[in-house]
């Protein structure tokens, strides 16, 4: 079963999958972006260990690869909010979380500082939450450096976290499916908390200019 993993990780053309599903969810957050990270990393793990004898990817490779990715995912569908029009708006208000999401992304981000800041990285964990902040981002035209900065932390923060719980899951664990599941929990649990964070109402302050 370990040897299945290895062989499905052990090619170089992983890097490339998980680029493209990390790049595509943005827009189909139902894409297993963050198990197939995962999943590598635990396979990298198996092989530290010696129970994967398959070349895996390399760690720090595949970290950047799943950053720069998501950085790349959320500047597009920026660019494409930002140009966006009529069949945006009647695709975000066709769904009542996403238009919750946006009004409180509206707040925030009419705040400023460091709370608009926050809520990007926060948001990265969320299921759908990277494109409701991408989307509602360039959908408000909030200039590039006031996003770009933000979106980077998150990606970075979001791929080390994924890439940290399959390899030290690995390593503490074994590279077992038991490793890969605690790895998916611990994962879908982070995606829940910040799920609640995002949701939660917006301390009401004084209102700044961007």
């Amino acid at each position: 079963m370990l040897e299945s993993v290895g062989s499905l990780t052990g090619s170089p053309w992983i890097y490339a999958a998980v680029a493209v599903s990390v790049l595509l969810d943005v827009f189909l957050p139902v894409l297993p972006s963050g198990v197939l990270v995962i999943t590598a990393a635990t396979a990298a793990a198996g092989s530290a260990t010696g129970a994967v004898p398959h070349a895996v990817p390399d760690i720090l490779l595949l970290t950047l690869c799943a950053a720069t990715a998501s950085v790349l995912g959320d500047l597009v569908a920026y660019r494409l909010a930002w140009r966006g029009g009529d069949r945006l708006d009647r695709a975000i208000a066709r769904s009542r979380r996403l238009t919750s999401a946006q009004e409180r992304l509206g707040e925030v981000l009419a705040r400023g500082g460091g709370a608009r800041g926050v809520l990007v990285v926060v948001a990265r964990f969320a299921p759908a939450g990277r494109s409701v902040v991408s989307l509602g981002a360039g959908a408000a035209h909030r200039r590039v450096r006031e996003f770009l900065p933000w979106s980077v932390l998150a990606g970075v923060a979001w791929a080390g976290y994924s890439v940290a719980l399959g390899y030290f899951g690995g390593q503490w664990l074994g590279a077992t499916w038991l490793a890969t599941g605690v790895s998916f929990g611990a994962l879908f649990a982070a995606g829940a908390g910040a799920a609640y964070l995002v949701r939660r109402p917006a301390v009401r302050g004084p209102v700044t200019g961007a």
